[in-house]
Formats: structure tokens, sequence, C-alpha cells
């Protein structure tokens, strides 16, 4: 990680900005935060715990899921999940490995990035309790969504070349990594026939994949930033940008962009018959929980679900 990110970075993290911007990021040097350093005890409990996930993700018969994790601490806005990505039994990286958008400091840019689901947890900001959401999709769209996400020609026509942790969700100008996930979902779930080169850049790519989630209902986030300090921090932070936004929600400090929640409302709204598993671990309890209500607030076992002690 270069100086220049890690010290955007904690500036970013005292005045809440990447919070506000829903920003993205994973267990990578290059990634803009700056992830808790993990002691060998934490290491191992957060490895079983993803072996926890990945065994029930076996269990489902699934081949695809779309996954997100907690990381940042959101719950000022009333979100648990920060960054999401698509978890694929058929990697070529290994089984159930998340192929996602990630920010590239020393580059400025950003890229896709296969990551086992173990590496992806290690992302967090809190390495003693969090939560991760499973949702399997239905075929045939988990089908066409796995062959889109394993054609890296048409994943990586759909990456902006500049990157916005708060990029404007119906906007060309940046991306953020789980606007990438939504798109791919739509160019994967779009049926309607084109043109050979309608999709021939990632402009057009992306134009069309968002026309498609306008179409079919999708609403991105709402982020109620709430103070005009935070909406300054773009004039700071180099991923952050507001000139994509409409000027109205500029002036109501307000910013709609792609999160794991908006991304879960669509497919459960879309496809009824999808299912969500939702998983957290606190201290060396695992709590695995069915359905699409969330888990208690502190992992905090509900009648129906499962715990499992990883200190077995």
């Amino acid at each position: 990680m270069s100086s220049r990110c890690e010290r955007a970075a904690r500036a970013l993290l005292i005045v809440a900005g990447v919070a506000s911007a829903g920003a993205c990021h994973a267990a990578l040097p290059r990634y803009c935060d700056h992830p808790t350093e993990l002691t060998a005890e934490q290491k191992d409990r957060l490895l079983r715990f993803a072996a926890v996930i990945k065994n029930e993700l076996d269990r489902s018969g699934a081949a695809l899921a779309l996954v997100a994790r907690s990381g940042l601490d959101l719950r000022r806005f009333g979100l648990r999940y920060s960054h999401a990505g698509v978890s694929l039994k058929a990697s070529p990286n290994t089984p159930w490995s998340v192929r996602q958008l990630y920010y590239a400091c020393d580059e400025q840019r950003p890229r896709l990035f296969d990551q086992g689901l173990s590496g992806f947890l290690f992302g967090t900001d809190d390495p003693s309790i969090g939560y991760v959401s499973a949702v399997l999709v239905p075929a045939p769209e988990a089908d066409a969504l796995a062959r889109s996400a394993l054609d890296n020609t048409r994943a990586l026509r759909l990456l902006s070349a500049t990157y916005s942790a708060n990029a404007y969700a119906w906007g060309l100008t940046y991306q953020n990594c789980n606007q990438w996930v939504i798109e791919l979902l739509a160019a994967a779930w779009d049926t309607a026939p084109v043109a050979a080169d309608a999709d021939a850049d990632t402009a057009a790519a992306r134009g069309r994949a968002q026309r498609w989630l306008a179409a079919h209902g999708y609403a991105p986030t709402r982020i109620e930033v709430g103070n005009r300090l935070l909406m300054w921090a773009g004039a700071v932070v180099p991923w952050l940008h507001d000139a994509d936004h409409p000027g109205g929600d500029i002036a109501a400090m307000t910013y709609r962009v792609t999160m794991p929640e908006s991304i879960e409302r669509f497919v459960h709204d879309t496809l009824p018959q999808a299912t969500r598993i939702e998983f957290c671990h606190a201290g060396t309890r695992v709590v695995v929980h069915r359905g699409w209500a969330p888990i208690a607030e502190g992992c905090v076992a509900g009648e129906n679900d499962q715990v499992i002690s990883l200190s077995d």
C-alpha cells in the first residue's frame, strides 16, 4: 500500500467519509483501507469461519452465490454490508473464490480480482465480530451470471476505467465495486437481442446494463450523509467524487449508490425463489441464519438459527 493511499484512507475514516460513500475494499496490500493486523488466533478463527460458509455453500447445491461482507462500520447509515462480489464454485482460482472489483491505489485504477473466501473475510475492520451474506440464485439466472462472471472479456468490458467509492448509480463517469456486480448481473440477465457491436465498449455495455436495471425496477441505496463536512471529503480523498451526482442530491446531502443491500433487494424482488443464508461470528460462536430477515445485531442467534462452535 502506498503511504499516500494510507494517509488518505486514515483521514477518510476520521471523517467517516468512507462509510458515507459506501467504499468497497478487501484485504490486499493495495487496497485503500488499512486492514486490522490480525493475530494468529484471529486468522485461525476467520479460516474456520470461512470453512463453515464454504461447507454451507457446498451443501446448497448452488454453483454461484452473491456474497457480501461487513468490513467498515456502516451502522450509522443503517447498513451492515459494504462490499459485494460473485462467489463461484467453479472459479479457476479456488472453489468459491470471490470475483470482485478493487481499487489499486498505487496504480490509481480499478481492477478485477479473484480472491479466496478466507482472504475475502480478512478485510474486516473488526476481527472479533463479522457478518457474511450469501444469496443463492436459482437456475437459469445463476448459470447466466456464472458464465458472464467467468467470461473475462465480458467482465472486463463492464469495468470502468475510473473509480469512485460513492459513484452515482445511474452514471457512467465512475464506478464502485458494488456497481460492477449489479451491472454484471444486468448484462447476464438481459436476454433482449442486440446488434453485434452494441456492447463494443465499456460505456455502451454499462449504459445498456443500467437501462435494463432501470426498466426492471432497480433502486440504488440512498445514503443520507447529513453532514456538509463529509460531503467535502472528495476534495482531499482521490477516490471520492461528487461531479457525477445530480445537483439536487448534493444539495440534500444524499448519495444514490449501489450497496450490497440494494443488490440483495433487487434479486429478492426479481427472483422470489432466490434464497439467502447469513452468517456471523463473535468470539468462538458462529450463527447460521436462513431467510431474508437479518441476524440480530451482536451476532445473537434466533430461535431457528444454527449455532456452531469454532473451538470444537
